[in-house]
């Protein structure tokens, strides 16, 4: 029972601070009735300036600093690069409201999520309830990474992605879930060029011709949502723009495949080479997946089972049933698939510095089939960031000139 917050009144609070409410108070807010709210009033609005200054201070945290001074690499004189990206300095790490809902690991000195490594093994069918929170944490996490693809041009750094993605977040009582796992210091990873996964976000001004993948994971309510996509920066080259089309078909045409049944280690040999005649999607000029990251089950717990290789003749264990919910998540590289990773201890690069792109949504089995959780809306951005669009001017330019 919820007891009325009135001063020296011992009744059950049935009916909420309206103000609280979109301030996000929960503490302190609720009362028996109007006569009694109204006659606390000026000791309860006491919460909402104080809630006010929380949010303002938390905010001039998250944005402190001068963005020029990210404008400088770091010096790793031991460590040789595969490409030409390098690290930059990044911003302080950004701070999370005390009212949203955090994971486990947000405040573990280690960043280490004890839920996950209780739980990661065990693969297991989400109830209707589970499904419902699972949808809507989906929803959140789309509307995020839209919102982080709609400033992707020339001259953006990825730690201004990162601050988009942060305040989105947090706009939507949502948990950035990356955020201090095992450590990690931003809000979403930022990818670029030949970095295969795991970047972060810094002081690194976006060049026309980059691709750059934005990951987003968010956490509501208890539950995960987890997907990317690869965007093009300005005009890129056509092995690149032909790179990010083939890896967004190897994710369509794996997802196409999924329902109860399928094993999840069929899915590999679907990526890596499709059963349809003279076609090689994953392999076709000379293009490789990669080996050393795969999607994953993905719940109340950030990671567990599945595991889901995306390369062929992988020994991944289990077989799809509905209420189960993963990602499938495909990174494929202009030229070999093995990687390297930076002395950050997160940034995986491919080793022969060629660009790698990737795609991810989260799934779920129904009773006949697969429902994509974290499917584009007619709300997404569209433009000269996505490839679609891209492809689209190129083919009515073919035709024109025909």
């Amino acid at each position: 029972m919820r007891q009325c917050c009135g001063e020296g009144c011992n009744n059950e609070g049935t009916m909420r601070c309206p103000t609280c409410i979109k301030l996000n108070i929960h503490d302190g807010s609720f009362f028996c009735n109007q006569t009694c709210f109204k006659s606390n009033w000026a000791k309860h609005k006491v919460l909402h300036k104080q809630a006010k200054e929380d949010a303002a201070k938390i905010k001039e945290q998250n944005n402190k600093g001068d963005p020029k001074s990210l404008n400088h690499q770091l010096d790793w004189p031991m460590y040789r690069f595969s490409g030409k990206l390098r690290p930059y300095a990044q911003s302080p790490k950004r701070l999370v409201p005390k009212h949203i809902q955090r994971p486990d690991y947000a405040d573990h000195p280690e960043g280490f999520p004890a839920s996950e490594a209780a739980g990661k093994s065990r693969l297991r069918c989400l109830s209707k309830d589970e499904i419902e929170k699972m949808r809507y944490v989906c929803k959140l996490g789309r509307e995020v990474l839209d919102a982080c693809g709609a400033i992707i041009c020339p001259g953006v750094t990825t730690d201004e992605i990162d601050r988009v993605c942060h305040e989105a977040s947090i706009e939507r009582d949502c948990y950035p879930s990356p955020l201090n796992y095992f450590k990690f210091p931003k809000s979403c990873c930022t990818s670029v060029n030949e970095v295969i996964c795991h970047g972060i976000p810094d002081g690194y001004v976006l060049q026309d011709g980059d691709i750059v993948n934005v990951d987003i994971s968010v956490y509501h309510k208890g539950y995960h949502a987890d997907l990317n996509e690869t965007f093009l920066v300005g005009k890129v080259d056509d092995a690149s723009l032909q790179l990010v089309k083939t890896t967004y078909e190897c994710l369509d045409l794996a997802i196409k495949a999924c329902k109860p049944g399928l094993r999840y280690r069929d899915l590999g040999n679907i990526i890596s080479k499709v059963q349809f005649p003279v076609v090689d999607y994953a392999h076709k000029n000379g293009l490789s997946v990669v080996r050393t990251y795969c999607g994953h089950g993905i719940n109340d717990l950030f990671h567990c089972a599945p595991n889901v290789p995306h390369y062929s003749k992988n020994k991944a264990i289990g077989v799809m049933k509905p209420g189960h919910t993963f990602t499938i998540e495909p990174m494929i590289n202009q030229g070999t698939w093995q990687d390297q990773t930076w002395l950050d201890d997160w940034t995986s690069t491919t080793t022969d510095g060629k660009r790698s792109a990737q795609f991810e949504h989260t799934l779920l089995i129904t009773e006949t089939g697969v429902e994509v959780l974290t499917a584009r809306t007619k709300n997404s951005p569209v433009g000269s960031m996505w490839f679609q669009t891209v492809l689209a001017e190129c083919e009515a330019k073919k035709k024109e000139n025909a």
